[in-house]
């Protein structure tokens, strides 16, 4: 594109940004999806919470038997060492992204201010003058006027645009790994419920009583096996959510942060030269 022809493109470009700068449609809706990822990311903190307090009451039970009046304690809770160390660690990581989604709230809150949006409109504005004018903007006024373009739109396109990533990629994991991770806790607990109910069962008094009760006690081995693979099921999910929330409020956002920064200095690294022209050289005679 010619220089002539760049330099008013350059100058709607800037104003139409100064009229964007005042709507408040902007803030209203990244608001909302703000919100919708903080209430995911409460939800899935609080079910990991729930989820750990139930292996640690498993790794702290030990079930007694008293088959033909003889004891045996087990504890087979033990199985799940591993799942609780993931557990902290993704309870950890869920109250990183609660934090992440409360300070975009916090941004968003400040780049709406009518004091913030005044500022950046004049100082578009005046961009949209000098490169009318002089044909070009000086290297510090390009400097504040990025600052300011990302104080504005930086957190509400990040927020808009990991939101929509979130709806066409990440979603129906999201709620299929946050469904299975709540049923995996109901199955542990309901599995040590049952077996505590069978154990704590009074003994026959008589020996035959006593030894039908016995054959028909759990097998600790086939119980200790369905605790391992509700545990195995629940890595899956807490794996899968980690991701999730990795890619959304870290991975796409600071890529959107990124390209945000390269368009804007791209566009004002273009208004710097709109007015320049290279010299012309005297023709050799």
């Amino acid at each position: 594109m010619s220089i002539q022809a760049r330099r008013p493109l350059l100058v709607f470009c800037l104003l139409l940004t100064a009229l964007l700068a005042w709507l408040p449609q902007l803030d209203i809706v990244a608001k909302e999806r703000v919100d919708a990822g903080l209430k995911r990311a409460l939800i899935s903190f609080a079910t990991a919470r729930t989820l750990n307090g139930v292996v640690s009451t498993l790794q702290e039970t030990t079930l007694s038997f008293q088959p033909m009046g003889v004891g045996v304690t087990t504890a087979p809770g033990q199985v799940l060492d591993p799942i609780n160390d993931l557990i902290e660690q993704f309870s950890s990581l869920m109250l990183g992204a609660t934090v992440s989604f409360g300070l975009q709230k916090a941004l968003l809150a400040i780049g709406a201010q009518p004091t913030v949006k005044a500022c950046i409109a004049m100082a578009l504005l005046a961009a949209a003058l000098a490169v009318a004018w002089r044909g070009q903007m000086p290297r510090f006024a390009r400097v504040v006027l990025t600052a300011l373009l990302l104080i504005r739109f930086a957190v509400p396109v990040a927020a808009l645009g990991s939101d929509a990533f979130f709806h066409a990629f990440l979603k129906d994991d999201y709620q299929a790994s946050q469904q299975g991770l709540a049923l995996s806790a109901g199955d542990m607990h309901g599995l040590v419920t049952d077996a505590r109910q069978q154990a704590s069962a009074a003994a026959p008094p008589s020996l035959a009583d006593r030894f039908n009760q016995a054959i028909k006690l759990p097998d600790i081995g086939a119980f200790a096996e369905q605790i391992k693979q509700s545990a195995e099921q629940a890595i899956n999910h807490l794996i899968q959510l980690i991701v999730v929330f990795l890619l959304q409020t870290l991975v796409v956002p600071l890529l959107l942060l990124w390209l945000m920064i390269a368009a804007v200095r791209a566009g004002l690294g273009s208004a710097a030269t709109a007015g320049w022209a290279p010299p012309k050289q005297a023709a050799i005679r």
